[in-house]
């Protein structure tokens, strides 16, 4: 079984850059399944939007993975109702959404699993007091067959931690949420395959796919890069954040990066 993982997909040139190349990059890959972290995907790159998810689920992504945007404007609460689309399972019950989805692929089980940590959920006040630390919400989920877990965090010593904890559980742990994509691609020793960051889909150039003009400008006018209006999708080159995972009896046998 092969699985294509994109990671945070910055704006909408992101998101029409996937659409348009996914059919071949499935092709290319010979994937069987393949899942998106979108929480960035609407135009203004925070939370998701209806035009932009749709883009995606009609282009062929199966999962729509997210974390602490998720919440971000009406809008994009309202997108958790869809079956395909997850947010952090690590929130109380009455949080709306999902955090775990069940599928078949290539005649198998698969479960996402997806999870973050309290660095990158500490600033979404609408769910606060919902927050439950990763590994509880690790424990609490339901794990059938194949299991790839989006664990959509800041600290690189937490992932790896996380990562470890899950070795020979989980088939694949993918980190989503710092844009900035790490080298090393891992197959830990009890078969689970982890990277700690597979990077953004998004404009390159800037702060995290963002235009770092008026950030910058704040961080220079008032020590505070967020004093001033929220920044706009960069207009850089499109990068792919993106990584394919072969997974053969629960284990990852190889791990590489999808070329830009």
């Amino acid at each position: 079984m092969r699985i294509l993982f994109f990671g945070d997909i910055v704006g909408d040139r992101a998101t029409a850059h996937i659409a348009e190349r996914l059919s071949d990059l499935r092709r290319e890959y010979d994937a069987d399944l393949v899942i998106a972290n979108a929480e960035n995907c609407a135009p203004n790159g925070l939370g998701m939007a209806a035009k932009q998810i749709d883009q995606l689920l009609l282009a062929g992504v199966d999962v729509i993975t997210g974390g602490n945007h998720s919440w971000d404007s009406d809008e994009s609460t309202g997108l958790l109702a869809l079956e395909q689309v997850l947010r952090p399972a690590n929130l109380a019950p009455d949080v709306p959404g999902r955090g775990v989805l069940t599928l078949d692929a290539a005649g198998e089980k698969i479960t996402v699993i997806n999870l973050a940590d309290h660095c990158a959920m500490k600033s979404v006040k609408k769910v606060a007091a919902g927050f439950r630390p990763a590994y509880e919400g690790w424990l609490a989920a339901e794990r059938i067959g194949t299991v790839i877990v989006d664990y959509h965090g800041d600290h690189v010593l937490e992932k790896q931690i996380f990562a470890h904890a899950v070795d020979g559980e989980a088939s694949a742990v993918i980190g989503t949420h710092s844009h900035e994509a790490t080298t090393a691609l891992h197959l830990l020793p009890g078969g689970t395959g982890f990277v700690t960051e597979v990077g953004m889909t998004g404009p390159a150039g800037g702060v995290q796919g963002f235009a770092p003009e008026v950030m910058v400008a704040g961080l220079r006018t008032t020590g505070n890069p967020f004093s001033g209006d929220l920044p706009a999708p960069g207009d850089g080159p499109i990068t792919l954040g993106a990584v394919c995972i072969e997974i053969h009896d629960g284990r990852t046998t190889d791990l590489r990066r999808v070329a830009s």
